[in-house]
């Protein structure tokens, strides 16, 4: 060994009887290990995140100011790069400071502070939860750097594992707090209403700290303010569990920065954040992969892995809430001989009935009823009503139809059940429910509602969609009729696309409701409604779904019409898919229904689809005779929008033949007359056939100024699709003028919006970069 201080641990480990001299050799161990590395030495952090503990913990162990426990000595002094000869001497060392410690303290009075030691038993499976943990570890760092008492606030649903995460830090950081920890469960939520009530808590926690009973005051005032006193200068942590609410727990925090508190409950306590100083930590449900863990580690992980299948279906169906892994792990733990596939049946046909424990603790419906009967009434029927809701992002309007009352009260129920945890925010205007809350919600609606109220709530739900609908698809339109009693109409907004793009999810599933609460008519209204955006945006399995649903309602309302419409919208989703067979049976049962029934619009709007059509199959003669058609058509019946895109259609199949002035001359007339008519998409094809043809023509400048005219109404109209597709040209032209960069920008951007829509052309701007 050499001869810096550093480097004579093993004589100075030898000597070592105080803590201050085993920090000192702590300190020098990592000075050594830094100059090995040619390197600077470790932080705190540093060490901290590489050995699980919390910053302060490794910041008391090198300053001297605690003893590191045997296990954590041994691991600390290992990342530190101490020979096998230093180690055994450190261990030494260490056993003798403790030795020492005890040799020396005086003998202990009658009235010697006692050692609290009240915490729970640590929690047996603990997965994930780092952020919240360093969350914690920070907290505590912060605090002590301010001399402010550090307290967390910890909040979530009912069975997320609150308790479990605020037991782990306790028992984690345990040796930070040498006259031990303090706990309650404050049952703030328990359903015999026996809560523990802060005074109670107090006479407990000061008859621990050593206060006979007949020295604690009747007041709780007076007993708080003995309890502070008595904590004073103690390092003490203290956890308050299962809190009602923030005046629950008030009387209960220390005044002295030597103690840490941290609290768990189903409510945010934002009275405590805002008036004490807390620090809210919201915990939400598992990551999938952590909830697996859990799950696989209390079965056996050999067991998981047997059955992969239904271990990711049974964690799927406990949506990360710790709580029902936990009592889906234990059904199968007890039951060793029976298939996981067999639970995984049971939990998708029973719900909540098959993740009942032999208590109330771990029986998941009780838990979660604690939570509910603590809401107000309004609150209440509120969470009700939406088990009748698909389960997706809801919005105050929604609620207010739902529940039939003004968006003010609906918003201050969500605000309630946000409160306690039964929702939770998803952007400023949409709440979101747990999947095992929403099942627990439609039970309720089911079992306490009347089957008139419930379908009523339902219509009246569908009836918001639709009217909200309408004003995003046809925001220059007067709205349908007038709002049936109870229903909210939502704003769209300016953006349509982005309302459209919010409420994908729960429009599709609004149309899977009309259809099974047999409403036929709202299911063809939005089906229509949602007709455009989702073609716009590439959701051509969605867009074909929903349209045969409107077929199979237009067929039991008797409206060949309405039914024809459907199969036009049908085809035109199968011509995106690329199944040109089944879009020409759709077309030509549309083109037969509009003939029979002498319906010449929708005739006009046929005969352009199976132009689109006759051009995917690659006969451009057809496509341009049957466009052609349409145009005859929609002139007889005057009917303007229909003839801009009729000869926008004409122009366009002109320019893929080669007959290139005829197709300026149609697709320039198109762009005038879908101007006049306001049909910004309708411009934009046709401005994009007209960059078609300059290009084509070899004028490259003027094909561009053509392109950029189409790319900025898709743009506007959020069709990813067609922009991808300008672009495309766009790069074309800009390769053909010699402006690699110019063109391989705009490729790229065409292949990620082709990719997004998972359209078969990507492939051929793929090759385009890769040239």
């Amino acid at each position: 060994m050499g001869q810096g201080p550093e480097e004579q641990l093993l004589d100075r480990a030898a000597v070592a009887v105080t803590i201050g001299q085993m920090a000192a050799l702590l300190r020098a161990l990592r000075r050594r290990h830094a100059r090995h590395r040619r390197d600077r030495e470790l932080t705190y952090r540093q060490i901290a995140s590489r050995t699980g503990w919390s910053t302060t913990a490794v910041a008391e162990y090198f300053t001297g100011h605690t003893l590191a426990p045997t296990d954590r000595l041994d691991a600390l002094v290992r990342l530190l790069g101490a020979t096998s000869a230093e180690q055994g001497a450190l261990a030494t060392a260490r056993d003798r400071i403790d030795e020492h410690r005890r040799n020396s303290r005086p003998a202990a009075p009658v009235t010697a502070r006692p050692v609290l030691r009240q915490l729970p038993p640590p929690p047996r499976h603990f997965s994930d939860r780092a952020e919240e943990l360093a969350r914690l570890d920070r907290l505590v760092d912060d605090a002590k750097a301010a001399g402010v008492v550090a307290i967390a606030a910890i909040d979530g649903a009912a069975g997320v594992g609150k308790t479990t995460l605020a037991a782990h830090w306790a028992h984690r950081t345990a040796d930070l707090y040498p006259d031990g920890q303090l706990y309650v469960d404050l049952r703030g939520f328990d359903p015999s209403g026996r809560t523990v009530t802060a005074t109670h808590a107090l006479r407990s926690f000061l008859s621990a700290l050593g206060v006979p009973d007949s020295q604690v005051p009747a007041s709780e005032d007076a007993a708080a303010a003995l309890y502070r006193g008595v904590l004073t200068g103690r390092r003490v942590s203290i956890l308050l569990d299962n809190a009602y609410d923030s005046a629950h727990v008030r009387p209960l925090l220390p005044a002295t920065a030597t103690c840490t508190v941290v609290v768990t409950s189903r409510n945010r306590l934002t009275g405590l954040v805002a008036l004490d100083g807390a620090h809210p930590i919201t915990l939400g449900p598992l990551p999938h992969a952590a909830a697996h863990i859990v799950f696989a580690t209390r079965i056996g992980d050999g067991r998981a892995e047997a059955e992969p299948a239904a271990t990711a279906t049974i964690v799927g169906l406990c949506a990360g809430l710790p709580l029902a892994l936990g009592v889906a792990a234990a059904r199968a733990a007890t039951n060793p001989h029976t298939p996981l596939q067999a639970l995984a049946a049971e939990l998708s046909a029973a719900r909540l009935d098959a993740l009942t424990g032999d208590d109330t603790r771990s029986d998941t419906r009780a838990v979660f009823s604690w939570s509910y009967h603590a809401l107000t009434a309004a609150a209440a029927r509120l969470f009700r009503l939406l088990g009748l809701h698909p389960g997706t992002p809801i919005s105050v309007a929604a609620a207010a139809s739902l529940a039939t009352v003004s968006v003010t009260e609906a918003g201050a129920a969500l605000a309630e059940l946000v409160q306690g945890n039964l929702l939770s925010r998803n952007g400023a205007d949409r709440y979101v429910i747990h999947d095992l809350f929403h099942w627990y919600a439609a039970e309720l609606v089911r079992d306490t509602e009347p089957d008139d109220a419930r379908e009523a709530a339902t219509c009246r739900l569908l009836h918001h969609y639709l009217h909200t609908a309408h004003a995003a698809a046809y925001p220059a339109e007067p709205a349908l009729q007038v709002l049936p009693q109870g229903v909210v109409a939502g704003d769209p907004g300016d953006d349509a696309s982005a309302w459209f793009a919010a409420e994908h999810t729960a429009l599709l599933r609004a149309v899977d409701l009309a259809v099974a609460h047999g409403q036929d008519a709202i299911t063809l209204h939005l089906a229509e409604k949602l007709g455009n955006y989702l073609d716009r945006r590439g959701h051509w399995n969605d867009l074909a779904s929903i349209q045969q649903a409107a077929l199979t309602a237009a067929r039991r309302l008797g409206e060949p019409l309405k039914e024809a419409g459907a199969h036009r919208h049908l085809a035109r989703a199968y011509l995106r898919l690329g199944d040109n067979g089944q879009a020409r049976t759709h077309l030509g049962a549309a083109l037969e229904l509009a003939q029979r029934h002498g319906d010449r619009h929708a005739e006009g709007r046929t005969w352009l689809s199976l132009a689109l059509l006759s051009e995917r199959e690659g006969r451009l003669d057809a496509a341009r005779d049957h466009a052609g058609h349409a145009l005859g058509i929609c002139v007889e019946m005057e009917d303007r929008p229909g003839q801009a895109r009729a000869l926008n259609a004409v122009g366009w199949y002109q320019a893929l033949l080669g007959e290139y002035a005829d197709a300026l001359a149609h697709c320039e007339r198109a762009v005038t007359l879908a101007a006049e008519v306001d049909d910004p998409i309708c411009q934009a094809s046709a401005w994009h056939s007209l960059g078609y043809s300059h290009h084509r023509l070899g004028d490259y400048h003027q094909a561009l100024t053509c392109y950029h005219q189409a790319l900025g109404r898709f743009r506007q109209a959020g069709d990813d699709h067609l922009a991808g597709l300008i672009l495309t040209d766009l790069g074309d032209a800009h390769s053909c003028l010699g402006d690699t960069a110019a063109a391989d920008g705009a490729w790229r951007e065409a292949l990620a919006l082709l990719d997004n829509v998972r359209h078969p052309d990507a492939e051929k701007v793929r090759a385009r970069l890769a040239h």
